[in-house]
């Protein structure tokens, strides 16, 4: 009969860890299994991943190409057949900040676009950056209003101390 203080190990299955320059009768004296010399052999010497021993890595070998531009905007497009699934309790108005607070929309997104694609059978105040035609004419035909938020230009010239100056007179 099997009980709790019968039951052993399988052969093999236990290991006891090795007791590293313990003499040289144990097998892993001296050197301790690090082989003579160089740099693995040394106390902390072990070498981050990528190093190629002093060589010119791959990860700077390779060209670099391209940039990531910190100032990007993300737009978020949604479309009339989305905004058909809400329910108009649930929403004042459709606007990126409600979107985002019902996790209708997942990530991070800086615009709401609003597209004409399906029908809208539902009336909805929205809020967008930017609206299709084809969009604003189904969301007034179903008994909504559209509001479109001013997008700031980014590409005009830089306001210069004398500009900022002349503005205030």
């Amino acid at each position: 009969m099997l009980r709790l203080n019968t039951i052993k190990a399988h052969k093999g299955a236990l290991t006891s860890s090795k007791r590293l320059g313990r003499g040289s009768g144990s097998g892993l004296g001296v050197t301790a299994g690090k082989g003579d010399k160089g740099q693995l052999a040394r106390s902390g010497g072990s070498v981050r991943p990528g190093f190629e021993g002093g060589q010119m890595p791959l990860y700077r070998r390779i060209p670099k190409r391209g940039f990531t531009n910190v100032l990007r905007r993300t737009n978020v497009a949604m479309n009339l057949f989305d905004l058909n699934r809400l329910d108009p309790k649930d929403f004042k108005e459709i606007s990126l900040e409600s979107l985002v607070a019902v996790n209708a929309i997942k990530g991070r997104y800086d615009r709401l676009t609003i597209l004409g694609t399906g029908e809208l059978t539902k009336a909805f105040k929205v809020k967008a950056h930017r609206v299709s035609p084809s969009a604003q004419e189904k969301i007034k035909k179903a008994g909504g209003s559209v509001e479109l938020i001013v997008i700031p230009s980014t590409h005009g010239k830089k306001k210069t101390k004398r500009a900022a100056h002349a503005a205030k007179a």
